[in-house]
């Protein structure tokens, strides 16, 4: 993600717009009866997206939105690069509890600049003056309407200036804070554990130096991870192998430290060392110790900042990760191990109050290594995520749906009803076979199977990405079962499903 776009001149006025949230906060909250018009732009300034498909499914991944037109005088204006598929809009609106579909479309308002390059969505709405003029023409009322964006740079504060809208988001000015530099300076400052590292370092002599440093203060280290400072998802990330180098301080030791440099191992496949060099140059980076373990988690918390100011602890999620070196985000269980969850949670709340200090306001995530050793859980606290992430769509989802909340004493998400309710959610449930499928295909088959979410039972499966299925055989999904079993056997039967049916096909 990148935060190089030139700076607006008009932080005051953008500041001024930003108290209309303070009244309106009543009206984000859910089921609110009061008029209200929401503008999502699910921009994203990623570099790990390559094609307009995989721009496409992930400005979608957060349809889920939809399910706010549950309050009956919201209204809804939702923008993507290309145009949605109707039956997906079906879809999602026909998952709305105790609404007449018909009714909330009518509330819906769909936006395209049909403009598939891979340039961040926000971009491609500020070039285009007609097209902002139409979405101005669709908030009612500027006082009561807020932007919602899926990460916050520059380009959405500009965009929320020339729509005369708050935006529901952390300000990117402090932007800084999130950035991989930003994250290790405020867990010093906090208190919260964290890997050994430095940061700060734009060149390939000064990360030398700090790997020297480390081994100088712990001899032991087999592995450090390097991470550019702007990075999603593992994709700035890079594994360096430490094990048979010479002992600290060795004449030796740091031509052979810039052999493992060379030799580092890259999460994405397409960088290479001099791209990669040139991108710590310009975005600077940190080295920190990679932890390892025989038992070792990736856990994360999700937390807000209202605009009132108040901390709200929302969710702990498992992270599932893959990739070369196991730090690609491929999806999440719900709730995290109560082995440690409330652990991670408290360590997290400090990080959130401090936030909230600053003036930050909005949805973000902390992620964590937690790795037990005599029975016991540490957490170290690895990324703050400034933004919505990849947990944040399947937990809206199943709190849309069922009315339920998390508990972050206990760790438990309990329905109205009393029931707990956990999911498996993944954004890459993907094959080559998928192709052949539509999203119309689809819904055929999660119907005819019983595999869609049922509103009396508040279980199965949601679907998003569906966008992605002809041109890459991808698809997203949330499983929600009443125990972790119960969620897990749903995904695995869902896959299971699918991978039979495509074969038949």
């Amino acid at each position: 993600m990148s935060e190089r776009e030139p700076a607006t001149d008009s932080q005051a006025e953008f500041d001024q717009l930003q108290k209309k949230l303070v009244p309106l906060w009543k009206s984000i909250e859910r089921l609110n009866q009061d008029p209200q018009t929401i503008v999502v732009v699910p921009s994203m300034s990623i570099d790990a997206i390559s094609s307009g498909a995989v721009m496409q499914a992930y400005e979608e991944r957060f349809l889920f939105l939809l399910l706010l037109l549950r309050q009956p005088r919201a209204r809804l204006i939702y923008v993507t690069s290309q145009t949605i598929l109707p039956s997906v809009i079906d879809y999602y609106l026909g998952l709305l509890p105790g609404v007449i579909p018909s009714h909330a479309r009518q509330r819906l308002f769909l936006i395209s600049p049909l403009d598939l390059s891979v340039r961040p969505l926000s971009d491609k709405l500020l070039e285009r003056p007609r097209l902002m003029e139409r979405i101005r023409s669709l908030i009612m009322d500027p006082d009561r309407a807020h932007l919602v964006p899926f990460n916050t740079t520059n380009r959405e504060k500009e965009l929320a200036l020339r729509l005369g809208v708050p935006m529901y988001g952390a300000d990117p000015k402090f932007f800084p804070l999130g950035t991989k530099s930003g994250c290790r300076t405020i867990f010093m400052e906090e208190n919260v554990l964290h890997p050994l590292g430095v940061e700060n370092l734009g060149s390939k002599e000064e990360l030398i130096e700090a790997i020297a440093q480390m081994r100088a203060g712990k001899p032991s280290l087999k592995q450090v991870l390097v991470k550019l400072n702007e990075g999603v998802s593992g994709e700035g990330n890079a594994v360096i192998d430490l094990t048979g180098l010479p002992a600290p301080g060795d004449s030796k030791e740091k031509p052979i430290l810039e052999e493992r440099l060379r030799a580092m191992q890259f999460e994405l496949a397409r960088v290479t060392y001099d791209s990669y060099m040139k991108k710590l140059q310009e975005r600077k980076g940190v080295v920190e110790e990679r932890i390892l373990g025989n038992d070792i988690r990736s856990p994360s918390v999700q937390l807000r900042v209202t605009p009132l100011g108040a901390v709200e602890l929302l969710s702990t999620h498992d992270q599932l990760l893959g990739g070369p070196s196991g730090q690609s985000y491929l999806g999440c269980v719900f709730p995290a191990d109560p082995g440690y969850a409330t652990l991670i949670t408290r360590e997290a709340a400090k990080v959130a109050r401090r936030l909230a200090k600053e003036g930050v306001i909005g949805r973000f995530a902390l992620d964590f290594v937690v790795v037990r050793s005599n029975g016991k859980w540490e957490p170290y606290a690895i990324e703050i995520n400034l933004r919505k992430g990849g947990t944040t769509h399947p937990f809206l989802t199943l709190q849309f749906l069922t009315d339920g909340t998390y508990d972050p004493e206990t760790a438990i998400f309990s329905a109205p009803n009393g029931q707990q309710k956990f999911f498996v959610a993944s954004d890459h449930v993907e094959s080559p076979s998928y192709r052949t499928l539509t999203p119309d295909d689809l819904f055929d088959i999660v119907v005819r199977h019983d595999l869609h979410f049922d509103q009396t039972r508040q279980t199965g499966v949601v679907f998003h990405m569906m966008s992605a299925l002809g041109e890459l055989g991808r698809t997203g999904l949330t499983a929600v079962g009443n125990s972790h079993e119960d969620a897990k056997a749903m995904y695995e039967r869902t896959v299971a499903v699918l991978d039979q049916e495509t074969r038949q096909g």
